[in-house]
């Protein structure tokens, strides 16, 4: 998602975003194709009914009561708005077209402007996993880098206690609401020290549809993905496939082929061992290529800019 750096809203546009994008089927691609059509989501609102009936779909504005309760409790969790087109905005995330298109956010901005890596793995894992993922976490915050992860279990959680203060945690729930309950104190203090961000209103429980989504945003944050331990089918991979698609570095720590928590990552290594061999035979046809190259190899990657 593009569009012209804002560095301050009007009161009357910022609630009008918030409440189209709040709006039954109004997701982050429609909304930005309205902001574009009509100038601005206060315009946008007006054409909702109009657009609906022509359409042949609902499409209704939320209560504005509805976002004032929002508001109110943004506040009170001691968060703020974040809009796409706002200087802070993370570059990297908005170069996403799905990029959200408002985030709430505790903590410092900032870590999310330096180069981000991104480390994601099992719930579940092995003792020696989670020592790797504390392990580098630590080397790569050394080193300068911001570490992104999403707070669950296992090498989430290693990966922000190795990085801690220099890490980024993004739930899949509201900013308000501490997920895993594990992990309640870890959140505030990445809250306090670090940069929590939600895409979520305020309230909302993680539901099974809203760890895609977050697995997106930890993807869109950083110039590359470590998937430290996973297996086949997890949303680590999620992550990584995402990170592959957005022309991100995908890495992954191999592990024994006798351990099904590391047959994801020995499988993102197979792929990438197969798409290396194609492309080095003259012969190889451009569709080959495009199948196992998820980025075009002619452009750099963000970690090296």
């Amino acid at each position: 998602m593009t569009g012209a750096a804002t560095s301050a809203l009007s009161q009357d546009e910022a609630f009008a975003r918030i409440r189209l994008l709040r709006s039954p089927n109004i997701g982050p691609v429609i909304y930005a194709m309205l902001l574009q059509r009509f100038g601005g989501a206060v315009q946008a609102l007006e054409a909702l009914p109009d657009l609906g009936r022509r359409g042949g779909r609902q499409y209704r504005a939320t209560a504005a009561e509805a976002v004032e309760r929002e508001v109110e409790a943004v506040r009170k969790a001691g968060a703020k708005y974040l809009f796409h087109d706002q200087p802070d905005y993370p570059a990297l995330l908005g170069q996403l077209d799905s990029a959200p298109p408002i985030l709430l956010w505790r903590g410092d901005l900032a870590l999310a402007a330096r180069p981000c890596v991104a480390m994601v793995g099992a719930r579940n894992a092995s003792a020696a996993a989670v020592k790797l993922a504390r392990d580098f976490a630590s080397g790569l915050a050394e080193a300068g880098f911001t570490v992104v992860s999403g707070l669950a279990r296992g090498i989430d959680g290693a990966a922000h206690e190795g990085a801690f203060p220099h890490t980024v945690g993004v739930i899949a729930s509201g900013i308000d609401i501490a997920y895993p309950p594990q992990h309640a104190e870890l959140q505030e203090r990445i809250a306090s020290e670090g940069l929590l961000l939600a895409e979520q209103p305020p309230g909302t429980e993680p539901r099974g549809s809203h760890f895609p989504s977050r697995n997106r945003i930890i993807a869109g944050l950083a110039g590359g993905t470590l998937v430290v331990e996973a297996a086949v089918k997890s949303g680590s991979l999620i992550t990584a496939r995402l990170a592959g698609e957005a022309g991100r570095e995908v890495m992954a720590i191999p592990g024994s082929p006798l351990e099904p928590r590391s047959h994801g990552c020995n499988h993102l290594i197979t792929l990438a061992t197969v798409a290396r061999l194609i492309a080095k035979q003259p012969s190889a046809s451009p569709s080959m290529h495009s199948m196992c190259s998820p980025a075009d190899p002619s452009s750099r990657s963000p970690l090296h800019q």
